[in-house]
């Protein structure tokens, strides 16, 4: 089963098995999972203050498997490259046309520029609109799930972010960052359950992440698929 620890302001999420080892062994794999393979009969508070001790090694060795992951080489906005949308890779098509317009076929992505346009800034405009069309979409049936909690977000934004995916403002206001358009639909819920749970709990307590675990019991599993697809 997942778990969390709170490790000062990092949360290391870890998968929980028991068995009839006697000893509690702490694995850190490629992917940058933790397993927790523990004795049966082990205790709660055994299990964290092991967890607690080896922390620092656990971030050590997500830092050195995080390493080995290909970045994404820098786009050229040209014919024949690859683009990320909804988490899928689509092949870009780039024309001189009279106005500028974007049009995905399910295929490609066909940008179209004008002779004093760029393509890069009119896909960039297209992947904004998209973002702002399709968050709202994905965020709102969490909304409406969320007032069970007596809670509502003031709205939903989009706003470039160099090192968030999102957050949430003292004032109630979910703020997206328009590159997650670029990642897979369940990615994209991941971020907005995340903000909805800071309604509630405005730290990363041992509460919120009890909340989040709740509605996505797979959460970490999208989050590291999002870091490393975007990489």
């Amino acid at each position: 089963m997942m778990q969390v620890l709170q490790y000062g302001s990092k949360a290391i999420s870890y998968q929980l098995e028991f068995s009839k080892r006697k000893t509690l062994g702490i694995t850190v794999t490629p992917e940058m999972d933790v397993l927790v393979k523990a004795p049966e009969g082990t205790p709660q508070e055994r299990i964290e203050e092991k967890l607690e001790k080896r922390a620092r090694w656990i971030l050590k060795q997500q830092s050195y498997f995080l390493r080995f992951y290909p970045k994404t080489p820098e786009r050229q906005y040209r014919g024949g490259e690859s683009h990320l949308y909804l988490g899928r890779q689509y092949r870009l098509r780039v024309q001189v046309a009279a106005k500028n317009e974007v049009r995905f076929t399910g295929k490609e992505i066909q940008v179209y520029h004008t002779a004093k346009g760029t393509a890069k800034t009119v896909l960039q405009n297209w992947y904004r609109y998209r973002a702002k069309e399709k968050f709202a979409e994905i965020a709102e049936p969490w909304i409406q799930r969320f007032e069970q909690y007596g809670v509502q977000p003031e709205g939903l934004f989009i706003q470039e972010m160099p090192t968030r995916w999102g957050s949430c403002t003292a004032k109630g206001k979910i703020i997206l960052n328009p590159e997650l358009i670029k990642a897979p639909k369940v990615c994209i819920e991941y971020v907005v359950i995340h903000e909805l749970c800071h309604l509630l709990h405005k730290h990363h307590t041992a509460q919120f992440f009890q909340l989040q675990t709740a509605l996505m019991p797979d959460w970490e599993k999208w989050k590291n698929k999002l870091e490393m697809l975007l990489v």
